[in-house]
């Protein structure tokens, strides 16, 4: 692979021993990051461990032979354009559009990663090896495929494209042909690396199915897809890494792909799904109605001085936390009811599904900034026995993940996934704004549950009126 570095640097001199370093020094930051970040109290130590892994990656590269001082210049402004767009996506971006600024994230870098494989390729061809064109292809179309297949995700999160499946007869073949098409060119690229005509070609395919790729899978789907989408576009900055010869590159990359596939893992399971499902499933298409509410049952709602002497006379309250809490910026509210609770001598925990909020740890990073107690957040497995001892469950916002018709409606597109069950407890309470179904475009049959009292409003609004419910202030204003 020496035909594509660009640079002679004496592994005996002290600036390659120094680069060395840095970038030992920078992986071993980003397994750190990794590492930390998996616990709560040690998350911030993790994100500072990988923030530092960057920055020393980043020196390491710099003071490297071969950078002109033009080159400087352009990439002091291409690190202010960047930070132009970070900086406002990091302070601007609420924690429900997560997923949606993740899923840019990722097709930006992808496009960074696409465009230096194919300047890569003009560079240095037709002097280019087999191995080092057949991985130079692969990775131009992954970075193509998850530059656009991004973009549709985070469309599709943002509600600008439908989150509706886009279906048709045929489908996988159209799509599993067009990547042939990519693949083909690659090996033709191989035996003949002078055909630069083929790269276009490659480009436009790659582009093409990641849009085919999303297209077909639901709005409810998109997480997963976007950790899947992150795996992929670790696996082409690793193989970028092998072509430019820079073994950091190659770790970062690693570390970025096997982190994504493991999320997509982690997500999978919590909704009882198969990668080949989410993939191809359409699920997140809204279920056709087999019914008015009347069918299922009535509801029942609940003022809030029942809801708040309800609270305030249990012993155990379990809150479970959902996108309903998150869209209101309800979590400091909800701490401060907790904090009401115990001074009243409620017990308070937390359940947390590990899809709540769309994203694993959503939940638990908004509760974190309320500074909710760690040991209070429960995850499903610990939770779930419980349920039948607590006395009231207050469910703010969430909805398929609390839906018990994923235990025994076959033809629910939920149905296995793992849920809380709250159905369980003495009484249920759902804060909600409306009777509207959840992500997956079901209907929640615990809201006819006869044990549920349905609790409309705002949940940032509900928690403040539950608050002087409980704490008594409105008797004392009123007298």
């Amino acid at each position: 692979m020496t035909e594509a570095v660009h640079y002679f640097l004496d592994p005996n001199s002290a600036r390659a021993v120094i680069i060395g370093l840095l970038y030992l020094a920078g992986a071993i930051g980003f397994v750190l990051s990794l590492k930390w970040m998996s616990d709560a109290k040690t998350a911030r130590k993790g994100i500072f461990a990988g923030e530092m892994g960057f920055l020393l990656a980043v020196i390491g590269t710099l003071i490297m032979p071969g950078i002109t001082s033009t080159g400087y210049i352009y990439i002091a402004i291409a690190l202010l354009i960047g930070a132009a767009i970070g900086v406002p996506l990091g302070l601007l971006v609420p924690m429900t559009a997560m997923p949606q600024r993740i899923a840019l994230s990722h097709a930006f870098g992808a496009l960074a990663a696409g465009l230096v494989g194919i300047v890569e390729f003009f560079n240095y061809t037709p002097q280019i090896s087999g191995f080092v064109m057949a991985v130079l292809g692969i990775e131009i179309v992954l970075g193509c495929l998850v530059f656009t297949g991004s973009l549709m995700a985070a469309g599709k999160l943002q509600e600008i494209l439908p989150q509706r499946p886009f279906v048709y007869p045929g489908q996988i073949f159209v799509n599993f042909g067009v990547l042939g098409v990519a693949v083909g060119f690659i090996v033709a690229l191989v035996i003949n690396p002078g055909l630069t005509w083929a790269i276009p070609i490659i480009i436009v395919c790659g582009l093409v199915f990641g849009v085919f790729l999303i297209i077909p899978i639901g709005g409810a789907d998109m997480p997963t897809v976007i950790a899947l989408l992150n795996a992929y576009a670790g696996i082409s900055a690793a193989l970028l890494g092998f072509v430019l010869s820079n073994n950091l590159l190659i770790v970062a990359g690693a570390l970025d792909g096997m982190s994504g596939l493991i999320l997509a893992i982690v997500m999978c399971r919590a909704m009882n799904r198969s990668f080949s499902n989410v993939l191809f499933g359409a699920f997140g298409q809204l279920e056709e109605a087999t019914g008015e509410h009347g069918e299922m049952g009535s509801i029942r709602t609940a003022s809030y001085d029942e809801a708040g002497d309800i609270l305030k006379n249990s012993r155990l309250v379990v809150i479970v936390p959902g996108y309903g809490m998150a869209v209101a910026q309800a979590q400091h509210k909800v701490r401060e009811l907790a904090d009401t609770l115990a001074a009243e001598g409620v017990e308070v925990k937390y359940a947390i599904h590990p899809v709540a909020g769309r994203m694993p740890g959503h939940m638990n990073v908004l509760l974190a900034e309320a500074q909710v107690p760690y040991d209070q957040l429960l995850d499903m497995e610990e939770i779930n026995p419980e349920f039948p001892q607590v006395d009231v469950v207050l469910v703010l916002g969430a909805n398929d993940v609390v839906n018990p018709s994923a235990r025994h409606m076959k033809s629910s597109p939920i149905y296995g996934m793992p849920i809380l069950d709250v159905d369980k407890a003495a009484c249920v309470m759902v804060v909600k704004r409306s009777m509207r179904p959840g992500f997956a475009g079901v209907e929640n049959e615990l809201f006819f549950n006869e044990k549920t009292l349905m609790v409309f409003g705002d949940a940032k609004d509900v928690m403040g009126e539950l608050i002087t419910e409980v704490s008594g202030n409105r008797d004392s204003i009123n007298v």
